[in-house]
């Protein structure tokens, strides 16, 4: 469900505030609403960030992961801008500290993030698996997972060519991540939010 206002710049996207604490994501100009998510989707959250940030240690990477609203900002076609906030976004130490006295914005003219996160609700089921699908590989976004615990499965995405092969997990079965190999999860751990 759009917002129904005039269309809006990336600029005025970033400051604009109706006063109601909604969190909005901006596609094409338009303000979207984010879904409010269950208590499960939350623990996802919660749950693969501390994976993602115990792994990036134990693999010596400099990243860190953060389920902070981050937004990062597609090109999209048309006039209008898009940004998406990701459930979890993965990213270098470096680009992170760089973002402690601006917005937490990833532009089209920094490096992407290295991994991203999306939960899946009713409402945004179609999004996360298309638009963002896709808008995520035009970013070079070496790998976005798609957590699904409508249907408990987790679809790894790893960017090929400029475009994602799609990987299904569901049960017990090991979770393949190129971007951290040692995690050690399966696709019921993940759908629940728990080890």
């Amino acid at each position: 469900m759009t917002v129904a206002t005039r269309k809006l710049t990336f600029e005025e996207y970033l400051t604009y505030d109706d006063g109601t604490g909604t969190r909005y994501e901006l596609v094409n100009g338009e303000l979207v609403p984010m879904a409010v998510g269950t208590g499960k989707h939350g623990a996802i959250i919660e749950f693969l960030n501390e994976q993602f940030k115990d792994a990036a240690k134990s693999e010596n990477q400099p990243w860190t992961s953060k389920d902070t609203k981050i937004a990062v900002r597609s090109p999209r076609g048309g006039r209008w801008d898009t940004a998406r906030i990701p459930d979890v976004t993965v990213l270098s130490i470096a680009q992170w500290e760089a973002m402690q006295e601006r917005e937490a914005v990833i532009e089209l003219n920094t490096p992407p993030p290295i991994l991203v996160v999306e939960v899946v609700s009713e409402s945004t089921a179609s999004t996360d698996y298309r638009a963002k699908h896709t808008e995520y590989s035009v970013l070079d976004i070496l790998e976005y997972w798609i957590v699904d615990p409508l249907t408990a499965t987790v679809t790894i995405c790893q960017l090929n060519e400029g475009r994602y092969d799609d990987a299904v997990f569901t049960g017990e079965m090991a979770i393949v991540s190129a971007i951290f190999p040692t995690l050690k999860l399966t696709a019921i751990q993940v759908s629940a939010g728990k080890l």
